[in-house]
């Protein structure tokens, strides 16, 4: 039995089924349940237990050892400050997606790898790896390098640990000079593994592990400046973006369906097929209160990688970033899977 199922108010989240069903729509198992959720006309709470109990089965998931708890972090749509063009205050580059940077799809080769993509650059006639963070920086610092990252800038921002977050995040939007707001979001990777920061200052004496929530590492980011650059480099990882259209209300998540905000998930999409309804158990960051809800897997991420783990979507704004900046909870998740189309195997 899913906790607090009979009580969960299930209309907050008919929205974000919705968007799953624009790209399941076709899937099979799927026709029929989002054929019947869009002529579906009200969000009456006991309509839409009626609606989940009659078209999906729960399936509880389960790490690899067979227990049951896991991390569930937060994430959110952060507001970074920039230009266009390079100034003195807007010194760091936001880039495209280098024109060198290749992509080998392994599952059309090889079907046991569906899903597994290699990143590289070609070197003569061999793929080499990309580019690491740190290498990216040093050329972004070089003003003689030619590179192919070079004029792929599509913004320059005022700080480093907030373009640093900003890549966590994978999407958000920049305040121009004039006021103006732009949507940017996740374009590519660079294929180098996501080492967590916060995690090496605790190994460093740096934080405490209690410490190392986003807001404790960026109060740490100002107070070593010059300590900052080093810690960034120790994660290989580097995200590339995209610039969105102004109409976008919400980010696009790995679904390519927008975003909504306490509702979708970012998952591990080895374990959690993207645009499923999951149920999460776990608590609220602020208080520890419990926090049993219905939520869309629409998101996937670096550093979300296992079975039971999931990355919670809270949306733009100071409470959005307060949330998402604390959250590292335990909590278990059920995935809602098709009638007829479950899993062979809990």
């Amino acid at each position: 039995m899913l906790p607090d199922w009979q009580t969960a108010d299930l209309a907050p989240s008919w929205p974000a089924l919705l968007q799953s069903c624009r790209v399941l729509k076709s899937k099979p198992y799927w026709q029929e349940i989002c054929s019947s959720a869009e002529q579906t006309g009200t969000t009456d709470s006991t309509a839409l237990h009626a609606f989940y109990e009659t078209w999906f089965t729960p399936f509880q998931v389960r790490n690899p050892d067979g227990s049951e708890q896991g991390m569930i972090t937060g994430y959110y749509e952060p507001k970074l400050y920039g230009s266009r063009t390079r100034t003195t205050r807007f010194r760091y580059p936001v880039y495209a997606t280098p024109d060198d940077l290749v992509t080998i799809e392994l599952g059309e080769e090889y079907p046991q790898l569906k899903g597994m993509r290699l990143r590289g650059r070609l070197q003569g006639k061999r793929v080499i790896p990309y580019y690491s963070r740190a290498e990216i920086e040093a050329k972004s610092a070089s003003p003689t390098d030619t590179d192919a990252l070079k004029a792929r800038e599509l913004f320059w921002v005022d700080d480093a640990i907030e373009l640093f977050f900003l890549q966590v995040e994978g999407s958000g939007r920049i305040e121009l000079p004039d006021g103006k707001m732009l949507k940017i979001g996740y374009a590519d990777q660079n294929g180098h593994p996501y080492v967590s920061i916060g995690k090496k200052l605790v190994e460093a004496g740096e934080l405490k592990l209690e410490e190392a929530s986003m807001q404790g590492i960026k109060m740490w980011a100002g107070k070593n400046p010059d300590k900052l650059p080093a810690l960034l480099a120790q994660n290989p990882s580097y995200v590339f973006f995209r610039e969105m259209p102004e109409s976008l209300t919400a980010p696009l998540g790995a679904l390519g369906v927008p975003l909504t905000d306490e509702y979708s998930l970012a998952v591990d999409a080895r374990t959690i097929p993207l645009g499923a309804p999951v149920f999460l158990s776990t608590t609220f960051p602020s208080d520890n209160a419990p926090l049993n809800r219905l939520m869309l897997a629409q998101d996937t991420g670096g550093a979300i990688k296992g079975a039971v783990r999931a990355d919670f979507f809270w949306g733009f704004g100071e409470n959005a970033a307060a949330q998402a900046g604390k959250m590292k909870q335990q909590g278990r998740l059920w995935v809602l899977f098709p009638k007829g189309g479950e899993p062979a195997s809990n």
